[in-house]
């Protein structure tokens, strides 16, 4: 499927640059043409971070409801899946529910790097800090996936990420582990708001507590099932 896509692009490109070529009066039909193929797939990545920012882990669910009936091993994929969401969004109970309905197997092994990321934000959400900040460590010496340029340095980004929140919840950030934490909450909105509190850490121990106070500004109004609601009370506190 990506090859077909790669070379239906390869194609239109190709047969772009002659029209043009051959009559500039063609760039306004191509660029027509490009924008019209390009505008649904911007649309619906906009549509995806929308949801994603909203901090409700039941939209998110619902939008990778589709996903999570196709996906391969669904036994073990589908639970694996919420407990990522859950996690994420500092649902802590909700999530390790989801990793005991997973299945159990070779899936589950070769699911390491997702059990991984689960598994340290709620370390870190528990205050668990150095077994957060172990499992971090090993979930960056993974071995990258098999996969093309953009999706290696997404994982790598999130990797990086995941290591900078510990550190972060942990109170031993790092020099650049700011922008480690920028550049994951752009590779995924799922970490967006677990990124921002982290931040916010990290700003409130530099005694940057007006610029922690603008961090979590407009956050969602947590639930007390995620311990992003007690985060939120306790760094306003601290930012005072």
């Amino acid at each position: 499927m990506r090859l077909l896509a790669f070379a239906s692009t390869v194609l239109f490109a190709v047969v772009a640059a002659r029209l043009i070529g051959e009559d500039r009066r063609y760039a306004l039909l191509v660029a027509v043409l490009a924008a019209s193929a390009a505008v649904p797939a911007w649309l619906a990545r906009r549509r995806t971070r929308r949801v994603l920012l909203s901090g409700d882990v039941g939209r998110v669910l619902g939008s990778w409801s589709g996903s999570m009936e196709r996906v391969a091993y669904p036994e073990t994929m589908a639970p694996l899946m919420a407990a990522t969401a859950y996690a994420a969004y500092g649902f802590m109970d909700a999530a390790r529910n989801a990793l005991e309905g997973a299945r159990k197997g070779p899936v589950w092994d070769a699911a390491i790097e997702q059990r991984l990321f689960v598994s340290t934000l709620l370390d870190v959400y528990e205050g668990a800090r150095d077994d957060a900040l172990t499992k971090a460590a090993e979930l960056e010496e993974l071995p990258l996936p098999d996969a093309g340029f953009w999706m290696r340095r997404k994982v790598e980004r999130l990797r990086s990420g995941v290591a900078a929140i510990a550190r972060a919840f942990a109170h031993q950030s790092r020099e650049g582990d700011l922008a480690l934490l920028e550049r994951a909450a752009k590779a995924s909105p799922l970490v967006h708001w677990a990124t921002r509190y982290a931040i916010a850490i990290i700003r409130v121990d530099a005694g940057d507590r007006e610029t922690a106070r603008d961090l979590i500004a407009e956050a969602p109004a947590w639930p007390e099932e995620s311990a992003f609601h007690a985060f939120h009370q306790e760094l306003l506190a601290a930012a005072s």
